[in-house]
C-alpha cells in the first residue's frame, strides 16, 4: 500500500505539483553524489564506458541529421540536431551510466563535506577514462561499419565538417565554450531530480541539450566520439578521404592537435560550468543555509 507523502511546507496536497521542488532536488543530488562517489571501480568504470557509447551514439545521430543539409536554414537544422543529440543523455540517465560532466555534481556532496576530495577526484578520473574508452571504441566500430559513405557520403563529409570545427577556436573560446555546455548539460540532470517517471527525465533533458548543440557549445565526452571518428575514417578509408576532396582536413586531425587544442581546454570548461555554475550555486542556494541553521 503507498503511503501518502507528507506535505510540503506551504503547500497543500491539492495545490503542488507531484515532482520534486528545488530545496528537495538539492538534497537529492547530494544523496546521488554521496553514492557515486562510494561506488567500486570496476562498476563505475563499466557504467562510464557506457555512458562514453551513449554520447557517441547520441553523436552518430546528430550527425545523420546534419548530413546533406547545406541548403536547409542553419538554426533549425541545429535544433534538431540537438534534439536528436539528447539521445546520449537520455540513455545515461534512463538506463544508467556514469558521464563526467554530469558528474561534477558531486561538487554538492563534496562541498557538504560528505566526499572526500580524494574520493571526488577518484570518481571525476576514472569515470572520464571510461567514458573516454567508450566513445572512442564507438567511433571505432562506426567508421568500421562504414557509416561514414551512407548517404552517398553524406554522414561523412558532415562528420569531418564537425571534426574540423572543434579544431578552429582558440584555447580560450574553447574553455568558454566548455564552460557554456556543461552549465546546460548539468541543469539538464539537475532537472532530472526534480522528476518522479521516465517520461519526465526524458522531458527534462531534451532542451537543455538541444539548446548547447544548437548553440555550438563543447563537451568534452561528445568530442571524444567527434574528431576520432573522423581520424579513423581518415585512417581506414583513405578513398574515401581523396575522392570527396579532404585531404587538409584529414592533415590537420591528429590526436595531439586534438587532446591539446580541444579535449583539454573544452574539459577544463566543462569542469568550471558544471561544478561551480550549477553544482556549487545550487548547493550555496539550498544546502549552505539549512546547514548554517542546525
Amino acid at each position: 500500500m503507498n503511503r501518502p507523502e507528507p506535505e510540503r511546507h506551504g503547500e497543500s496536497p491539492a495545490s503542488r505539483l507531484d515532482a520534486l521542488l528545488p530545496p528537495e532536488m538539492a538534497e537529492r543530488a547530494e544523496e546521488i553524489g554521496v553514492r557515486k562517489a562510494a561506488m567500486d571501480l570496476p562498476r563505475l568504470f563499466t557504467l562510464a564506458v557506457l555512458a562514453g557509447a551513449f554520447i557517441a551514439l547520441g553523436g552518430v545521430f546528430a550527425t545523420t541529421a546534419l548530413a546533406g543539409t547545406g541548403a536547409a536554414p542553419w538554426g533549425p537544422v541545429r535544433v534538431l540536431a540537438g534534439a536528436v543529440f539528447s539521445l546520449g543523455l537520455i540513455l545515461v540517465v534512463v538506463a544508467g551510466a556514469e558521464l563526467f560532466t554530469g558528474n561534477n555534481l558531486i561538487v554538492m556532496a563534496w562541498a557538504s563535506g560528505r566526499v572526500s576530495t580524494a574520493a571526488l577526484l577518484r570518481n571525476w578520473a576514472a569515470v572520464f577514462a571510461g567514458n573516454f574508452v567508450g566513445a572512442v571504441t564507438t567511433a571505432l566500430a562506426v567508421c568500421l561499419a562504414g557509416t561514414h559513405r551512407g548517404g552517398d557520403g553524406a554522414f561523412g563529409l558532415a562528420a569531418f565538417a564537425i571534426a574540423h570545427a572543434k579544431l578552429q577556436p582558440g584555447f580560450l573560446q574553447a574553455v568558454v565554450l566548455g564552460i557554456l555546455c556543461n552549465a546546460l548539460v548539468c541543469l539538464a540532470v539537475w532537472l532530472t531530480y526534480s522528476a518522479r517517471t521516465t517520461t519526465d527525465r526524458i522531458l527534462a533533458v531534451v532542451p537543455p541539450i538541444s539548446a548547447f548543440v544548437a548553440a555550438g557549445f563543447e563537451h568534452s565526452i561528445a568530442n571524444m566520439y567527434f574528431v576520432p571518428y573522423a581520424i579513423f575514417v581518415a585512417a581506414f578509408d583513405p578513398d574515401f578521404v581523396v575522392t570527396r576532396g579532404l585531404g587538409s582536413q584529414a592533415q590537420a586531425l591528429t590526436w595531439v592537435v586534438f587532446l591539446g587544442r580541444n579535449l583539454l581546454p573544452v574539459t577544463i570548461g566543462n569542469v568550471i560550468g558544471g561544478s561551480l555554475l550549477v553544482g556549487a550555486v545550487y548547493w550555496f542556494a539550498y544546502l549552505r543555509p539549512r546547514r548554517a541553521a542546525r
